[in-house]
């Protein structure tokens, strides 16, 4: 007995979970069960007025962060550098999803994004962003000091395959993400300055010939534009916008109260429990519970370029690089867009926004993040 508690005890002091970053895995967990709270108080009152279960998108969310934890465990489990192996196979795979939902997907509100398999949602392009980080940061780290033109052009290919596929959807805000997704490894990845003045020209220009060629739906294009307007349109587009200023704007400092707040309680925010959850925060929680959450955030991201500053090798770094893009712009543009200061692009905002793909997305990332910075000692 002595000899195998001895062994345990060799065990834990090698392995590479002693030096798992606290902070960076509860920290996600702790937003998550705000976000299951904010997703209940949100929806309660549309779902008791239809003579239905008040907690039904708060259990469904609920098991979306059960399974994202299991996800999370699983890839810190994995060396990061096995996941580098596996990981084009999940973006074939992803690849092909995007493929098929634009064949057997299911529309909703004129984005054809998702599969509904019996009580599961599936959104391919919340999965690409996983496997576009692992991909292309293999890539680009493979290729250290040498991005010349025609490894750049492979680059935009590997990141320009899905984003073509999620633009016939159409979904721009996953787009979007990947766009900086990319831009952020391919910068620290080692592009030169001239190469970057390229990528951005040609960013764009894509983005121009998305807007004026019919890429986009008429309405896609309204709520780009519809927060640079001087006045407010409380019949048409800018009606979400509109309510969700006026939500958070109710909060003030200490904010109406969990589950007391005006907008949110009446309903009068259109899709507050996905894009618009923030305006239940600001409402209900008011200005401190809103700094506590973007505290939090603050303390994520924190933590993810902790992790890559201090990575054993070139491929973690770009990894956690990659990570730290998604998370920021996410962030900021979700957070943005229900304050009136950035356009309307159906951002989910990490772990909060309810919807079981982005969180199992976020979840993984949080562990492929972990993995990297407990694994800088091996």
């Amino acid at each position: 007995m002595a000899t195998i508690l001895a062994d345990r005890r060799t065990r834990l002091a090698t392995s590479p979970l002693r030096h798992l970053d606290p902070i960076l895995v509860l920290v996600p967990m702790i937003i998550s069960a705000l976000g299951i709270v904010m997703v209940y108080s949100s929806q309660r009152t549309l779902l008791e007025q239809a003579g239905d279960d008040p907690l039904y998108f708060a259990k469904h969310q609920a098991i979306a962060v059960v399974l994202g934890l299991v996800v999370m465990a699983a890839m810190i489990a994995i060396d990061y550098h096995k996941l580098r192996e596996l990981a084009l196979w999940g973006y074939g795979a992803t690849v092909a999803g995007l493929f098929a939902v634009l064949i057997f997907g299911v529309e909703v509100k004129g984005a054809q994004a998702r599969f509904d398999l019996g009580p599961l949602q599936v959104q391919p392009g919340e999965f690409i962003k996983l496997f576009l980080i692992l991909v292309l940061a293999g890539y680009v780290a493979i290729h250290r000091g040498e991005l010349n033109a025609k490894r750049i052009a492979i680059s935009l290919a590997i990141a320009g395959l899905p984003m073509g596929l999620i633009m016939l959807e159409p979904d721009l805000g996953t787009d979007l993400v990947l766009m900086m997704i990319a831009f952020a490894i391919l910068l620290v990845g080692g592009v030169k300055a001239r190469h970057l003045v390229v990528l951005a020209l040609m960013g764009i220009t894509v983005a121009t010939l998305a807007v004026n060629g019919g890429v986009l739906e008429e309405y896609q294009i309204d709520r780009l534009t519809s927060f640079a307007d001087d006045g407010t349109d409380p019949s048409g587009i800018g009606y979400n916008q509109d309510q969700s200023q006026i939500a958070i704007g109710n909060g003030r400092f200490t904010g109406e109260g969990l589950f007391e707040g005006t907008q949110t309680q009446s309903a009068y925010v259109p899709e507050q429990h996905t894009d618009f959850i923030f305006t239940a925060v600001g409402e209900e929680l008011g200005f401190v519970g809103s700094a506590l959450l973007l505290g939090l955030f603050g303390l994520l991201v924190w933590r993810t370029w902790r992790a890559a500053r201090l990575a054993q090798d070139r491929f973690g770094m770009l990894c956690c690089t990659g990570v730290l893009a998604m998370f920021v712009f996410q962030v900021f543009e979700n957070i943005g867009m229900t304050m009136g200061i950035m356009p309307i692009t159906g951002i989910p905002l990490p772990f909060m926004s309810y919807g079981g793909s982005s969180v199992v997305v976020s979840f993984a990332c949080v562990g492929l993040v972990a993995n990297v910075s407990m694994r800088r000692f091996s």
